[in-house]
């Protein structure tokens, strides 16, 4: 078994929050509360009871808040902060803090969506298949919001269907990736750029794999989900 200690994890906490403005007026959306903690406490409390030792925020848009709730520690992790001058874009803001992220393998999280999973499995996955970059899948009844992924029977990643064009019940990126760090490289300096919509569909055959798993997952980008977070970490708490 892989030891997940020395992992540099990287959590994209910067973004804008449009569709929660409503509910959240002038609040970073990944502290918003749910059943009286900061969301993003939740990814934390995750990454402790795995093992994991450092992480970076990235942060933006009021990313002050983030850093005042939290500090340097929580718990077991040690906390540093990397804001970005402007709006980078998930795969902008990776690269902007890369020199900053010191292992061999990135594990990068979206600070808006929590996924019960395994993730020492996923990155024993990552390690045995020799993998670039793993994403970790989950599945739901209906793909519209998100997009779709495709697997060949290798499971690698062969395609990306976009939201529009998706519908029904499929695969989809559930916003965590172990990802080597010669790979990010890749990704253009001092760019806004995505890794949904641009990176990741140019790394297809690039030892790109998506890994499968099940756990409950959830995501705060809408007032609707946002909503059932409160019921969501009800059914475990913190």
């Amino acid at each position: 078994m892989s030891n997940l200690s020395g992992i540099t994890v990287a959590i994209l906490a910067g973004g804008q929050g449009t569709r929660l403005k409503s509910l959240l007026p002038g609040q970073q959306k990944v502290i918003a509360k749910v059943k009286e903690h900061p969301f993003l406490e939740y990814i934390l409390n995750q990454l402790n009871k795995n093992g994991f030792k450092n992480v970076m925020l990235c942060t933006g848009h009021l990313g002050d808040q983030v850093q005042e709730t939290f500090g340097s520690n929580y718990q077991n992790l040690a906390l540093l902060y990397y804001r970005e001058p402007s709006a980078l874009d998930t795969a902008g803001a990776i690269r902007f803090a890369l020199p900053h992220l010191e292992s061999e393998d990135i594990l990068i999280m979206n600070g808006d969506s929590f996924y019960d999973c395994d993730l020492q499995s996923a990155y024993d996955f990552h390690l045995k298949k020799g993998a670039n970059g793993t994403i970790l899948l989950t599945k739901v009844d209906n793909t519209a919001r998100y997009g779709k992924i495709e697997l060949n029977e290798n499971d690698e990643i062969v395609s990306f269907e976009e939201k529009a064009k998706s519908k029904g019940m499929g695969l989809i990126n559930a916003g965590i990736y172990f990802i080597r760090k010669s790979l990010l490289l890749e990704i253009p300096k001092e760019n806004t750029i995505s890794f949904e919509n641009e990176i990741f569909p140019s790394w297809i055959g690039k030892s790109f794999y998506g890994f499968k798993t099940t756990g409950r997952f959830i995501d705060i980008g809408t007032p609707e989900s946002y909503k059932e977070a409160e019921e969501f970490f009800s059914l475990k708490p913190i």
